[in-house]
């Protein structure tokens, strides 16, 4: 995919959530891998285009892939295109995910931890706030598969029980790429029609800094092995499709059982 090419495209179909911006607080959860990048990349150049100013918030963890090197290297990049990225060290260091049969649940409650942490502090109108994460339509087919060996095919009622319940919960709304919510608030996921190697594409074709340090525990994430077989597959997913089968097989919430929660449920909890 050719990278201005897609962004005209993308910017047509955004185009009216990206001219409410201008008097936003817009908070880009920026990670350094390739999703996030291409996020920043079209923010950054929307933000020209329509008048708007945002900041891009980067956890740096787990600690071993984000070194002094690796962070000077990505800001130096966007420091060009007149962005700068606060990084966030995290005072934990790896050694619970050493430890940990799952480090991904680590690294995840610790991400969600500092995410709470910083929006409690830095956001005094939430009825201003866009957040934006980066989700791509990988993780959504990703997402559905999961849903259906672990909820449709498993032998052990999985659907019943509360664990289960809580992932659907969590998972499905991520397959909406807008959903404002009642407290004024929006969550915008501006790559969720994307499939991953197309999201690479572009940012190659782009010559734009992603993290060189991979994940020492990158193969505990189901997500990241069903990359690897799309990739050998060749396989290329269309949004509406995905999303017409997980509403209507999967029976994913309807967006406004999101929109309704309070934030302190939908943050802490769904998000």
């Amino acid at each position: 995919m050719e990278f201005n090419t897609e962004y005209v495209k993308w910017s047509k179909e955004y185009k009216h959530v990206l001219m409410s911006l201008a008097e936003k607080d817009i908070f880009l959860l920026f990670s350094g891998g390739k999703d996030s990048s291409l996020a920043l990349a079209f923010i950054t150049r929307a933000s020209k285009e329509f008048g708007f100013e945002f900041n891009a918030h980067a956890g740096a963890y787990p600690v071993h892939r984000y070194t002094s090197e690796e962070k000077e290297r990505i800001s130096s990049y966007w420091s060009q295109e007149r962005v700068e990225i606060t990084w966030y060290d995290m005072e934990e260091t790896d050694e619970d995910m050493k430890k940990s049969p799952n480090p991904c649940h680590v690294c995840q409650k610790v991400r969600k931890k500092m995410l709470n942490t910083i929006l409690s502090s830095t956001i005094d109108n939430w009825g201003k706030l866009v957040l934006i994460p980066c989700f791509s339509l990988w993780d959504i087919v990703g997402y559905s598969l999961e849903n259906i060996l672990s909820g449709i095919y498993s032998s052990s009622k999985k659907e019943s029980q509360p664990e289960y319940i809580k992932r659907f919960l969590e998972t499905s709304q991520r397959f909406y790429p807008i959903i404002k919510m009642k407290e004024g608030y929006t969550v915008f996921r501006p790559l969720v029609k994307y499939n991953g190697n197309d999201i690479l594409e572009m940012v190659n074709s782009e010559d734009i800094p992603i993290l060189s340090i991979p994940c020492q525990y990158k193969d505990y994430r189901p997500k990241r092995l069903l990359e690897r077989y799309y990739e050998k597959m060749g396989m290329r997913f269309a949004y509406d499709n995905v999303f017409a089968f997980a509403n209507e097989k999967l029976n994913i919430p309807a967006i406004d059982v999101y929109s309704s929660m309070d934030r302190e449920a939908y943050i802490h909890e769904v998000f």
